[in-house]
């Protein structure tokens, strides 16, 4: 058998008993201190993906319209030290808020779906594809894209066109 004796007092005992009410008020105050920002508020994106739901109000809120099921799904992974290119597509995510670089070399799932209301594009399927990157349930970074030989690449938002301006399907000839 073992005995072990601490020799204490009351105060040194008080010390302790803050210190853990201290540590445990701070990780409180991490964990569920922080509000997420009012759903009513315009600017607020939600960036959960876990399910295929969440997956397609992610797309919904940017006022797209879309194939409800996805065309891929594939599993990517964020390459550990970035290209030029790669450089350039981080860029345009850091514009929309989002930033790769704390998921270099990590693996996330890119899920491809077909855009049905693209400007010039109305109604086409195949031509115009939304990639969503998703990292443990929340959307990390993507792309709307054309699939044509000289296409555009874009952030998720909706783009906006002048009327007077004339579509890319048009244009193509």
């Amino acid at each position: 058998m073992f005995v072990y004796s601490v020799k204490t007092s009351k105060s040194k005992i008080a010390v302790l008993a803050l210190v853990l009410i201290a540590a445990a008020a701070a990780v409180l105050f991490i964990t569920f201190g922080r509000e997420a920002p009012a759903a009513t508020d315009d600017s607020y994106i939600s960036v959960k993906a876990e399910n295929a739901e969440q997956r397609n109000a992610f797309i919904s809120q940017f006022g797209w319209k879309f194939s409800a099921d996805p065309l891929e799904v594939s599993e990517v992974i964020i390459p550990q030290e970035f290209d030029d290119i790669y450089m350039q597509y981080n860029e345009m995510n850091k514009s929309q808020g989002m930033d790769l670089e704390p998921y270099k070399g990590l693996r996330a799932k890119r899920w491809t779906y077909d855009i049905l209301n693209y400007p010039g594009y109305e109604g086409q399927s195949g031509v115009i594809q939304l990639n969503m990157l998703v990292y443990n349930g929340q959307v990390i970074g993507g792309d709307v894209c054309s699939m044509e030989q000289d296409g555009f690449i874009h952030g998720f938002e909706f783009p906006e066109i002048s009327v007077t301006t004339s579509s890319p399907a048009t244009t193509a000839a």
